[in-house]
C-alpha cells in the first residue's frame, strides 16, 4: 500500500492527476474497507501541498467556474450511481475519456471559456463521484497550459472537491477512526511521492507534458473499460 501511495503521488505531482488510479486498486485489494475514506484523506494533503507549492500559477478564475460545475456534478454522479450499474458507468467513462483523448491527439483544441470550464467541472464531479476517475477531464482542458498552471489549478480543484467528499462521507458515517490511522501511516508515502514528482516535473514539463497527460488519460480510460467489462 505504501509503495502504491508513493507511485500514485509521484504521478499526480508530475502531471496533475492520477494518484487514485494507482493507489486505490491496491488499497481495495489489501484492505477493501479503506476505500474510499482513507484514500480520500490521503488525497487532501497531496492536493494541498501541490497547490501551495505552485500557488502563484493557479488559474483562480478557472477554479471558480470549475467548482460551479463540479458541485452539481458531484450530486449528479451520486444520483447516477443509484440508478446505473457501476460496471456500465466505468465503461461509459472510459469511452468518453478515450474520445476526448482522440480529439486532442487530432489537434482539436478545447477552448478555455466559461461554458467549457463549467462543463468540464460538471463532468469531473460526476465521473469522480461515480467511478473515482475525475482527473482526466480537468487535465485535458488545461493540457496546452504551462505545467505549473495545469498542476496547481487541478490541485486546488481536486483539493476542494476532496473536502466536499470527506464531508459527505462523514455525514454518511462512512469514516472510521482506524481509516484515519491508516491514512496517517501511509502519509509518508505522499511525501516521498511529492519529492519524486518534484524531480520528474523538470523532465516532463515543456514538450513532454502534453503527451504524458494524453497517454495517462488514455491508460486511465482503458483500465476503466476493462474493469467495467470484466
Amino acid at each position: 500500500m505504501l509503495a502504491a501511495v508513493v507511485l500514485g503521488s509521484a504521478v499526480q505531482s508530475t502531471i496533475g492527476f492520477g494518484a487514485n488510479l494507482v493507489a486505490v486498486p491496491v488499497l481495495a485489494v489489501v484492505e477493501p474497507a479503506a476505500v474510499p475514506a482513507a484514500a480520500t484523506m490521503l488525497a487532501l494533503p497531496l492536493a494541498t501541498t501541490m497547490a501551495v507549492r505552485e500557488s502563484d500559477h493557479v488559474d483562480w478564475h478557472g477554479v471558480g467556474w470549475l467548482m460551479v460545475g463540479r458541485l452539481p456534478g458531484t450530486a449528479l454522479g451520486a444520483l447516477v450511481v443509484a440508478l446505473v450499474a457501476t460496471d456500465t458507468l466505468s465503461v461509459v467513462t472510459g469511452v468518453s475519456v478515450l474520445a476526448a483523448v482522440a480529439l486532442s491527439a487530432a489537434s482539436v483544441t478545447i477552448p478555455l471559456t466559461r461554458g467549457t470550464t463549467v462543463a468540464t467541472g460538471l463532468a469531473s464531479g460526476a465521473m469522480g463521484t461515480a467511478t473515482s476517475i475525475g482527473g482526466p477531464p480537468l487535465a485535458l482542458l488545461y493540457q496546452h497550459h504551462e505545467g505549473k498552471v495545469l498542476r496547481s489549478t487541478l490541485a486546488v480543484t481536486i483539493g476542494t472537491g476532496t473536502v466536499v467528499s470527506l464531508a459527505a462521507l462523514a455525514v454518511a458515517r462512512a469514516v472510521a477512526g482506524w481509516q484515519a490511522v491508516l491514512a496517517l501511516a501511509l502519509l509518508p508515502g505522499v511525501g516521498a511521492g511529492l519529492l519524486v514528482g518534484r524531480v520528474m516535473t523538470h523532465r516532463v514539463d515543456g514538450r513532454w507534458l502534453r503527451p504524458a497527460v494524453l497517454v495517462f488519460a488514455a491508460t486511465t480510460a482503458v483500465i476503466a473499460i476493462v474493469r467495467g467489462l470484466g
